[in-house]
């Protein structure tokens, strides 16, 4: 059962990336400096320390601020959606309580979910300010507080 739980967190920290790319590893970098389970802390060891957290904070804020931009490249553009598969990868390996093998799979479930999520919010931003006129910043704030809220979610299933 407990393996079935961290798919779906592989697949949750994998949609996250899709929607902002660096808010995957900052939350779940985040997490695991504040309370380390083993198993997590030995999947990928720097994400467990305070420095790599706070910079990955910075990196997700900056690209919270930056996605608000009308000049910002369109998620699916290959540079920009290789680095949400890349997030969706590395957040989905790292949630894997078990060694090796394991890790592939989270991984491809975590990047798999990534590319889906890029294309599906894609959509939903298109909606928000195509069909619905809402405007660009506030389309970006709702799905900034979808992604705060996933994050969050996520991070309580690692306790």
């Amino acid at each position: 059962m407990r393996t079935n739980n961290e798919i779906w967190t592989a697949a949750g920290f994998g949609v996250l990336a899709g929607m902002r790319s660096m808010t995957a590893p900052a939350f779940l970098s985040r997490e695991l400096s504040r309370k380390p389970t083993r198993a997590l802390k030995r999947a990928l060891p720097g994400l467990a320390s305070k420095k790599v957290s706070q910079r990955l904070g910075l990196l997700a804020l900056g690209e919270l601020l930056g996605d608000k931009n009308p000049k910002a490249p369109p998620r699916t553009a290959f540079p920009v959606l290789s680095g949400r598969i890349l997030s969706g990868a590395i957040t989905g390996a790292a949630v894997s309580r078990k060694r090796k093998g394991a890790r592939v799979g989270f991984a491809l479930v975590g990047a798999a979910a990534a590319i889906a999520s890029s294309y599906f919010f894609v959509g939903f931003r298109r909606l928000l300010t195509q069909r619905l006129r809402v405007p660009n910043v506030a389309a970006g704030l709702v799905e900034d507080g979808l992604a705060l809220a996933l994050g969050s979610r996520l991070t309580r299933a690692l306790r």
